[in-house]
């Protein structure tokens, strides 16, 4: 098929203007129309699409091949793994049924018991594995409980947590813990349980602003769980408060945020600094054919520059708090901060995502609901660009590794937002010690997936339409 791209509606307001000559005189059946949307969709935005030979513009003639080719697939998400390139390089497209339920994680709102957990395995084990209590969601079923962060569960409903039970366990609406006692790796069901019931809850990511006099320091202490568009206004009230109370130094908790919006990352990183408005944070690479059309018609359609008029700090170094459940946008903002002012990492290593991706409909623009298909209500959430920072770095596809490396160890959690609490006291310490490193921190286990993990879509880098 002479593949002529669709007239797309874009993120930016920015329109392709192609029509499809080739496909208007062979329909598609009503039976087809899901894995036809896959399809060109994915032949459009996909970010890897020259390396999948199914998504070749010239892999079909004419629509009724295409045709032919989609009767392979009854499943539509079969389909859409097929599309997909090697499961290393794309490790976050996915689809969904249900957009509602898609929009819904985006936007920080799912179902969910207010329970949030790392899991790990046991020591000496591949197989058998337990989770622990890393917070607590205000306004949620859990924050009613006996439950805080620290408590270790060892089985769901009296089943033993392994590798392979985990996923369909946790994934019930109500489910009891069983708990357990913890002491250096060694696990003991203590007799205790809570059962937990899930609702629709949205998460606000704000969830510790605080200020910690250290002497001269007044210090900033933000942890940010999450790049959610609807609290950008939150977020931006937030800095107002630190601002307010003359803060000296900034400690931004990234520990357990997945990710979000970049429109938020950007915004966020204008707050941490704000000498820089108007100057590159960062830029978006795309597959050949979108890239080519952006850079040709708008090249600043590609460009994420740091936004004014917002509450700003005004820093010229950042300490930043990550673990191996820090991902997408949290390490957008610390690749791309690097070129602008010291950023001083303390914790683990990142995931590892450097990609971002955009929610596609079966409608004509693809990117609005506007005249979508009301027959189903699937749509894609494929990886459709790569970012990089002002001078095109962007290749950590293996995490990225602190200044600091330590882990949390539990034994020794600490509260959150104290002074004591390890990771905060590791970074109070560099600041009152003029960025020495004071504590012998050590890597002691990490966790090999977490609550949001567990979700592909809550580790989404996303453009949203704002």
């Amino acid at each position: 098929m002479k593949k002529n791209l669709l007239s797309l509606l874009f993120l930016f307001s920015l329109v392709i203007p192609i029509s499809c000559s080739d496909m208007d005189d062979n329909p598609v059946p009503d039976s087809l129309k899901i894995n036809d949307f896959i399809w060109k969709g994915m032949n459009l935005y996909y970010l890897w699409q020259a390396d999948v030979p199914d998504l070749a513009d010239n892999r079909f003639n004419n629509q009724s091949e295409l045709n032919t080719f989609l009767t392979n697939y009854n499943d539509p998400f079969d389909l859409f793994n097929h599309l997909r390139t090697d499961a290393t390089t794309d490790r976050f497209s996915v689809i969904f049924s249900d957009y509602t339920v898609l929009e819904g994680v985006l936007s920080g709102t799912t179902l969910n018991n207010g329970m949030d957990y790392g899991l790990r395995y046991k020591s000496g084990s591949s197989t058998d594995i337990y989770g622990w209590v890393r917070y607590i969601l205000p306004g949620s079923d859990a924050a009613t409980k006996n439950i805080q962060r620290g408590n270790v569960f060892y089985a769901i409903d009296g089943t033993p947590l392994t590798i392979d039970n985990y996923r369909t366990l946790l994934a019930n609406d109500t489910y009891t813990i069983n708990l357990a006692d913890y002491d250096n790796g060694a696990i003991t069901p203590n007799g205790q349980s809570i059962t937990l019931t899930k609702s629709n809850l949205s998460e606000n990511p704000i969830f510790i602003n605080t200020v910690i006099n250290q002497g001269t320091h007044n210090i900033g202490y933000l942890m940010y769980n999450g790049f959610y568009a609807s609290y950008d206004t939150q977020l931006n009230a937030a800095f107002g408060s630190l601002i307010s109370q003359n803060v000296t130094d900034l400690v931004l908790d990234l520990r357990y945020n997945s990710g979000g919006s970049i429109n938020s990352a950007t915004k966020l990183a204008s707050m941490i600094t704000g000498q820089f408005t108007g100057q590159l944070f960062a830029k978006q690479q795309w597959n050949a054919k979108a890239q080519s059309y952006y850079e040709n018609n708008n090249p600043n359609s590609l460009l994420n520059k740091f936004i004014g008029g917002l509450n700003s700090l005004n820093l010229n170094k950042v300490y930043v708090l990550t673990t191996k459940g820090t991902a997408s946008a949290s390490e957008l903002v610390i690749n791309c901060l690097k070129p602008y002012i010291d950023v001083i990492q303390i914790g683990d290593v990142t995931v590892g995502k450097n990609v971002g991706s955009i929610t596609l409909y079966d409608s004509p623009t693809f990117v609005s609901k506007t005249d979508i298909n009301p027959n189903h209500k699937y749509a894609m959430q494929p990886i459709v660009l790569k970012i990089v920072d002002k001078y095109g770095f962007g290749d950590y596809t293996s995490g990225i590794t602190p200044n600091t490396l330590i882990s949390e160890n539990l034994n020794n959690l600490g509260v959150l937002g104290q002074v004591d609490e390890p990771y905060l006291n590791e970074a109070i310490n560099q600041i009152i010690a003029n960025g020495k490193h004071v504590q012998n921190s050590e890597l002691i286990q990490r966790d090999f997936t977490d609550a949001k993990a567990i979700n592909p879509l809550r580790t989404e880098m996303y453009l949203d339409r704002k």
